[in-house]
């Protein structure tokens, strides 16, 4: 990989190193569009410098001026027209199943028939297959939407979802490489489209400058070399020269597609809500879950058996020293090779599972200061009156600890009410997951985006604040 050197500026190119092969791979100094991003810095008089960030937030990096282009698979659309190049890449959509699968044998059969429960599809959040899929199948299947393309096309290896549609050059790169040799690619493909180059639109010269770089790999045989490479190069690549004035073969590109159709505000409004809607249920059905884990295991911490105290002292520990997110990726992607039951489990169980564990260490924390602070004759004075000592803590003990730990507890179901924005990891279509989903079909709506799905969130959480301070307030006797 080629870094900023003494006397050559850098070209610094946008890319997410999470897609992988075979754009970019081996610690980003592999791959068909790491080798082009050299091509380009050398015929620019550059030098390449890969800039990470996430995917589908590339555009908005290269808007803030922090990157010179973004070069990571951008399917063009009409929202690019005025800051894209020429195209480096004409792909198509391709449909990947398991090789088990005899239900899927063309794409008419993602569809939803004679009562039979939707089929699952996985696809990149904020690609074309999402937009094809929403476009030409709708309410026929049911679409993840995934950050992640590799665990796509591990979730399909594992028979947990049924297809994931994808860019030919990944498909081409995951299918033959599955080390189950799990995966199956059907000959047939859609939507062909091509991938471009983004700049930020003053930048006329360097998109031009591009542009010629471009078709000059072309003419000379560079691209095709960089591809063949990789295996990448076909009969479809010989058509790159055909693009001239933002057409194809004489066709103006709105009409093809590509196009993005305006927002249907009725509608955002309508998936925001759903969306609301199950940011609501992971809270309650995850908090309850949390409260009384936590109280269970601070208990057993000071009252139960001393072979468990280590084990529950490593439990707090481990959960509160790991990030959530980690959590919820073990938990879906892991636990249930060996747990196969879960499998067929709803996301969101596995969202409110995550939530409950991870706040369930610090709701033990709280519980266990809230016992440490109580008065130690009050146990002892129910002993002596002869209880016994799980009768003492459930009667005696255990009110009163509840109560001293209510603000502590209030406060952090307000703090796992917005966390349940990283279930969006896991492919849970909460809030901000449906936002992202919205803002990258439509990023020339992201104030009004903003501002109702923010709405939504201070109309959901400003109640929960209330109905805390009030539990707070009754906890210490009306004070």
């Amino acid at each position: 990989m080629a870094y900023a050197q003494p006397g050559k500026p850098p070209l610094k190119w946008g890319m997410d190193s999470t897609g992988g092969a075979p754009y970019i791979f081996d610690n980003n100094t592999k791959g068909f569009e790491v080798e082009l991003a050299g091509f380009l810095a050398n015929e620019l008089g550059r030098t390449s410098e890969p800039v990470n960030n996430k995917w589908d937030k590339l555009p908005e990096e290269l808007k803030l001026g922090r990157l010179d282009i973004v070069l990571n698979g951008y399917e063009y659309s009409d929202r690019y027209q005025n800051i894209a190049s020429v195209p480096y890449y004409i792909y198509t959509l391709t449909l990947v199943v398991h090789t088990e699968n005899s239900d899927i044998k063309t794409w008419e059969d993602l569809r939803s028939r004679d009562g039979r429960p939707k089929k699952k599809v996985g696809v990149l959040e904020g690609s074309a297959a999402q937009r094809y899929l929403e476009k030409s199948f709708g309410e026929d299947i049911d679409l993840e939407v995934h950050d992640d393309v590799s665990n796509t096309y591990n979730l399909v290896g594992k028979k947990r979802l049924d297809a994931t549609v994808q860019d030919n050059p990944a498909a081409q790169y995951y299918v033959p490489n599955d080390p189950g040799k799990r995966l199956k690619l059907l000959p047939e493909t859609k939507a062909e489209g091509f991938y471009v180059i983004l700049t930020r639109e003053e930048d006329r010269e360097l998109r031009e400058r591009i542009d010629t770089a471009l078709r000059k790999g072309l003419s000379d045989g560079k691209l095709e070399k960089i591809y063949s490479s990789y295996g990448l190069w076909n009969k479809d690549q010989e058509r790159l020269g055909y693009w001239s004035n933002k057409t194809w073969g004489g066709q103006p590109l709105e009409q093809t597609e590509l196009t993005t159709p305006p927002i249907d505000w009725k509608f955002a409004i309508k998936l925001l809500l759903y969306a609301a809607g199950v940011t609501v249920l992971l809270a309650i059905c995850s908090m309850p879950l949390a409260t009384l884990l936590g109280m269970l295991v601070a208990i057993l911490r000071l009252y139960g058996p001393s072979v468990l105290r280590p084990l529950l002292t490593a439990y707090v520990e481990i959960l509160r020293g790991t990030p959530l997110l980690l959590q919820l990726y073990f938990l879906y992607y892991f636990i249930p090779d060996y747990v196969p039951f879960l499998k067929d489990l709803p996301k969101w169980y596995f969202g409110v599972l995550g939530l409950a564990l991870n706040y369930s260490a610090s709701q033990a924390e709280h519980f266990r200061g809230a016992f440490l602070n109580l008065p130690r004759g009050q146990y002892e004075a129910a002993l002596s009156l002869g209880m016994t000592r799980w009768t003492a803590i459930r009667h005696i003990i255990a009110p009163q600890a509840f109560r001293s730990a209510v603000p502590s507890v209030t406060n952090d179901f307000v703090a796992l009410f917005k966390d349940t924005a990283v279930c969006s990891v896991i492919a849970v279509m909460e809030l901000t997951k449906q936002y992202n989903t919205l803002f990258n079909n439509h990023r020339d709506q992201m104030l009004p985006l903003v501002a109702i799905t923010a709405c939504m969130y201070l109309m959901m959480s400003y109640p929960l604040a209330l109905v805390s301070k009030r539990l707070e307030h009754n906890a210490v006797g009306g004070r």
